[in-house]
């Protein structure tokens, strides 16, 4: 823990700080103050030695760290329960190992790249290292499956609040939970539940939140050049990821602790976001597809459809994929 001590103590200061004062402060010897410097310094922290008078930290690390996420947490409850790796295949996969084991809610896994990432029904969400944040969160909420069909949807919203919290930008959400700005894809959501055979209740859910932060348009696949798009492709600069991830953890709580009692006021605002109502879509069942447009949005997140023959649907996104007649959205 030396280094978290050593950067501790570097937070606090505006000028620089002795090794000779940092040893003493923290009861080792200047070696090990050194060592802890370099190590920090690896993990990509700008830390100067300033000739004479000691480092300096003049920037954070760029690199996703729990320990940052951690400090733009301050108090909250969750901030002890955010582990970061390298480089795994889901962190959704990793979340419900985890959950398996008894995890208790609020355990959050981010990765800073997935070799497997998962959207919706199956499909794969790009997720290389440094440009985004992947991210999932495991949930205990006290209810059978019937009761968290707004889920989804609602953890949409709450990453589409963080979003415009932290960066400023007001991002939109198509039908169910994908986030878009500027007509292309920002964001995927996949929520995944476990339930107890016996009860019927669920024993726990996982929200997973993968969204496009530092991307440039090259940096995209060919295949998602024209659908997809990031925050700093949106507002012309690169947010602070972990303050961001921070942020997303900070939304998700709120709902977690509002989900079921606050129903109402959640999918509200989801519906003012959404970018689906009103639009010529074609809904994508299992053995076809039909044209409609899409009208309202019930309070557990089905979608209505109007077909052209003027009769009328309530479809769920287990159920259908939407799409835009007319591109992405």
């Amino acid at each position: 823990m030396t280094k978290h001590e050593v950067l501790a103590l570097l937070r606090q200061q505006t000028s620089p700080l002795s090794g000779q004062a940092i040893a003493e402060v923290l009861g080792i010897s200047r070696t090990a103050v050194w060592k802890a410097v370099g190590a920090l310094q690896k993990e990509g922290y700008r830390i100067d030695s300033v000739p004479r008078r000691g480092y300096v930290l003049v920037q954070t690390t760029q690199a996703l760290s729990a320990v940052e996420i951690k400090n733009h947490l301050g108090g909250h409850p969750w901030a002890g329960s955010v582990t970061v790796v390298d480089s795994v295949d889901s962190t959704n996969n990793l979340a419900k190992q985890l959950a398996g084991a008894g995890a208790p809610e609020g355990t959050c896994v981010l990765a800073e790249r997935q070799t497997g990432g998962r959207g919706r029904r199956g499909r794969s969400f790009a997720s290389p290292g440094g440009m985004g944040i992947y991210l999932s969160v495991i949930l205990r909420p006290d209810a059978r499956p019937d009761a968290l069909m707004h889920l989804s949807a609602c953890a949409a919203e709450a990453g589409a609040e963080a979003v415009e919290t932290q960066t400023g930008l007001q991002a939109g959400i198509k039908w169910v939970n994908d986030l878009v700005a500027g007509g292309k894809k920002l964001s995927g959501i996949l929520t995944e539940l476990s339930v107890e055979l016996e009860s019927g209740r669920v024993q726990y859910a996982v929200v997973g939140i993968g969204v496009n932060c530092c991307q440039r348009p090259s940096d995209f696949p060919p295949e998602l050049a024209d659908i997809a798009t990031s925050i700093a492709m949106q507002t012309g600069k690169d947010p602070d990821r972990n303050a961001l991830a921070a942020e997303l953890i900070r939304a998700i709580s709120r709902l977690s602790r509002e989900l079921l009692t606050e129903r109402a006021a959640w999918m509200e605002r989801y519906r003012a976001r959404c970018v689906t109502l009103g639009k010529q879509v074609q809904v994508l069942w299992p053995d076809g597809k039909r044209e409609a447009r899409a009208i309202g949005l019930n309070d557990y997140a089905a979608l209505e459809v109007e077909y052209p023959d003027g009769s009328r649907a309530l479809v769920s996104s287990g159920e259908v994929s939407v799409r835009g007649m007319y591109g992405y959205l």
